[in-house]
């Protein structure tokens, strides 16, 4: 945390998610003073203390973004979307946004101290072996449209970083307590089956849980040394389906689990029909060929060398105990 934290203000977008909610308490913990921009149809009703300081618009909307970044010392951009319809649906969720506010930061707050964008793996694309994983230096190469959107994000971000102090960080797969997408996993496994794309038996993958990520954002967004720089957040190692299993087991406490994998091209056939469905009838599928892409990579693993480095960052939580808060907090909320 710089010197002075606890009398600065930060400014937090994409706050109602999971991510954003634990995000908003820890930097409270510390001492921040924190204010949120808000959608106008963001219900906010007893999510956060009345401390937090509420600004709402869209992204728009240049009055409400100047009053969101009006008198801020650090921004935390982690708004965006993961499902779309198309590449211009992601650009409007996850690069429209981002050049928005840092045009009003151009304008309204020219001694910002930083400007925090939470982009993803997927700006980056799978590594080539699941050893060492992709860093920082290496090409990006996404292999879906939603990835390409978080790269275009980063590009535009770094664009600015001339005038405005910016960083850049870089999760994998993200769990914890309120995280819906792993929940998924958990639930199958409670019911003793388990569905995976591509070879099982491969692949490798990193994670990171929810808690360590925010405190790598914090990190991040307060170190001189992280100015105009590019970090991944993980846990040290990757890992495989038979880990993740190992891990969940005596949370969960099944007994069997049934294995299923789904080879490639009935993964990438059911993301074509699927797809073309969506498109017919204007929903979001739950997979089309996008998707199908990410799902049957091998490796989904990133280096957390640099932020190790530069940063000081571990990622303490281990899987199991990450597992065990997360369904323990599942169950309390009846969501499992």
């Amino acid at each position: 945390m710089g010197k002075g934290a606890g009398i600065e203000k930060v400014l937090v977008t994409g706050s109602t998610g999971f991510i954003g909610k634990r995000l908003v308490a820890a930097l409270q913990e510390k001492g921040f003073v924190v204010r949120v921009f808000l959608r106008n149809e963001s219900v906010s009703e007893g999510l956060f203390p009345e401390s937090v300081a509420v600004v709402r618009g869209g992204y728009h909307d240049r009055a409400a973004l100047a009053a969101a970044v009006d008198g801020v010392q650090r921004i935390i951009h982690l708004a965006g979307v993961t499902k779309a319809a198309d590449e211009a649906g992601f650009d409007s969720g996850n690069v429209y946004p981002v050049q928005q506010m840092l045009d009003a930061v151009k304008r309204h707050n020219p001694d910002l101290k930083r400007f925090l964008l939470v982009s993803s793996l997927a700006a980056a694309g799978p590594a080539h072996e699941g050893r060492v994983g992709v860093r920082e230096g290496d090409t990006p190469l996404p292999v879906s449209a939603y990835g390409r959107s978080k790269l275009r994000g980063e590009e535009v971000c770094l664009k600015s970083a001339g005038s405005v102090p910016v960083t850049i960080v870089r999760p994998p797969a993200v769990y914890g307590p309120g995280d819906r997408d792993i929940l998924q996993i958990f639930q199958m496994m409670q019911k003793g089956m388990l569905v995976s794309a591509g070879n099982a038996s491969k692949q490798r993958f990193s994670m990171i849980y929810v808690d360590d990520l925010v405190a790598g954002i914090i990190d991040a967004a307060c170190s001189e040394k992280a100015a105009g720089r590019i970090y991944y957040l993980a846990a040290p190692r990757p890992y495989s389906w038979e880990n993740l299993i190992a891990a969940v087991k005596p949370a969960i406490g099944f007994s069997r689990l049934m294995r299923i994998t789904l080879p490639r091209p009935l993964v990438y056939a059911l993301g074509a029909i699927l797809g073309a469905f969506g498109a017919i009838t204007g929903t979001l599928p739950l997979i089309n060929r996008d998707k199908a892409n990410e799902l049957v990579q091998d490796f989904w693993v990133c280096s957390p060398d640099r932020a190790a480095a530069e940063l000081g960052f571990h990622a303490e939580t281990s899987l199991e105990d990450g597992a065990a808060k997360t369904v323990a907090w599942y169950r309390d909320k009846g969501w499992m």
